[in-house]
């Protein structure tokens, strides 16, 4: 296949531009830390793929309780929803759908053994996410995982 140029941007991704950048994380309230009061920190960078046309998120520089990610976002334009391709150095690798409106973040998987939920808030000025994730292992008992915050890195 001949080259024809560079691509452009994604339009399907255009409410995902306020998330590009670098991002301190904090991640606190877990059930797989040793205590509850204890807090994990890291790196998040959010960077365009491909000129656009995917978002990745890394995950990076962080301790072992919480291990290396790459997240890879992209979206079927007939679609409301994001999906989210994920994998770890824990070699983890799992599919969430995704939404993200009106400042509100989701995403989710169901799965028959292990399924997830996230909702993060976007604040006012846009430099802060505080959110959450629940765990199940019957998709209908959830319970709390983790609390994490993002912070814009200026």
């Amino acid at each position: 296949m001949k080259k024809t140029g560079s691509l452009t941007p994604n339009p399907a991704l255009k409410h995902l531009e306020i998330l590009v950048g670098d991002w301190t994380m904090e991640l606190s309230n877990a059930s797989f830390l040793p205590s509850s009061s204890d807090t994990v920190t890291g790196h998040v960078s959010f960077e365009w793929l491909q000129g656009g046309a995917f978002l990745v998120m890394y995950m990076g520089d962080k301790p072992p309780a919480t291990p290396e990610a790459t997240w890879l976002i992209g979206r079927d334009e007939s679609t409301p929803n994001y999906l989210v391709l994920y994998y770890d150095t824990r070699r983890v690798s799992r599919i969430y759908e995704m939404s993200f409106s009106n400042g509100t973040w989701n995403m989710w998987r169901n799965s028959a053994d292990f399924s997830q939920r996230f909702e993060g808030k976007l604040s006012d000025e846009g430099n802060t996410i505080t959110a959450h994730w629940e765990k199940s292992s019957d998709r209908s008992t959830w319970e709390h995982d983790f609390d994490v915050t993002y912070t814009r890195v200026e």
